[in-house]
């Protein structure tokens, strides 16, 4: 009789304790559903220019205590957009990444208000061909003549980023393929001094720090400038005349012997 009291006893505990668990692992859920949010993310890396599909997003559940500028909370609202900026795999969609609603895709998605978009061709990024990079700034160089008709290069514009870049960055070798073609995202008159710039002489793009908004004024860099070298080879001078320094004395002039009139009838003389 005791045994079987005992059992009942144990039973009821642990119904009780399973009771117990369930209501703390609920309550527990329901704290941490007050505590997050849904937020669109990527399902994989998505390139700018984009038109946003539901197979390449997702729903998740975002903590509340860490905040999103403008997060895009479903799905519907996300499909259809198009993406302005990269986004990578499980990176939250914002608005800010986003095109306005009814923008067709490609790389007018890109370009921002005011802004131009124009194709060159290159003969090469200095230093780094083929690594510039859409999102990279860089220089713009001119390789021409001056007003002498000597060869010059010469930065003609400054921090201009890129756009979209004509190369292919998975060849066998693991090297890129540069093909000379490189869009770029200018104001109006920028665009017209690169169309002057390529009409004139050979372009190249110098790759340049993200980080680094200063601008260098130079003047140029011409033939006389890559032939002159620092160091000079002696000339032969004349030597500088003696100097002799003299006593404060021998600067005095001497005296001279005193004079004695003498006359002599009508003549006069001095010894």
């Amino acid at each position: 009789m005791n045994s079987y009291r005992s059992l009942m006893a144990l039973l009821v505990s642990t119904l009780l304790g399973l009771g117990a668990v369930g209501l703390l692992s609920r309550w527990m859920q329901q704290q941490m559903a007050a505590q997050t949010m849904d937020v669109v993310v990527a399902a994989h890396d998505i390139p700018v220019g984009t038109r946003l599909q539901e197979g390449m997003l997702k729903s998740v559940r975002w903590p509340s205590a860490t905040p999103i500028k403008d997060p895009l909370n479903n799905l519907q609202a996300a499909v259809g957009r198009v993406v302005n900026m990269a986004v990578f795999q499980d990176e939250p969609l914002v608005l800010g990444k986003l095109a306005p609603v009814g923008e067709k895709g490609g790389l007018s998605a890109q370009i921002r208000d005011g802004q131009r978009a124009v194709t060159v061709k290159v003969n090469e990024v200095i230093g780094v061909a083929g690594f510039a990079l859409p999102g990279n700034f860089v220089d713009v160089m001119v390789n021409t003549t001056d007003q002498l008709n000597h060869p010059l290069s010469k930065i003609v514009l400054e921090r201009i980023q890129v756009l979209a870049v004509a190369q292919d960055i998975t060849t066998p070798e693991g090297k890129p393929k540069v093909v000379n073609a490189v869009t770029l995202e200018v104001s109006p008159a920028q665009a017209e001094a690169i169309d002057l710039a390529r009409s004139i002489g050979t372009l190249s793009l110098v790759l340049r720090n993200q980080r680094d908004p200063a601008g260098a004024v130079t003047p140029g860099a011409r033939k006389d400038d890559l032939l002159r070298t620092a160091w000079q080879p002696p000339t032969r001078s004349t030597p500088p005349p003696l100097r002799v320094k003299l006593p404060a004395t021998a600067l005095v002039p001497a005296p001279q012997p005193p004079v004695t009139p003498i006359i002599r009838g009508l003549t006069l003389s001095a010894e």
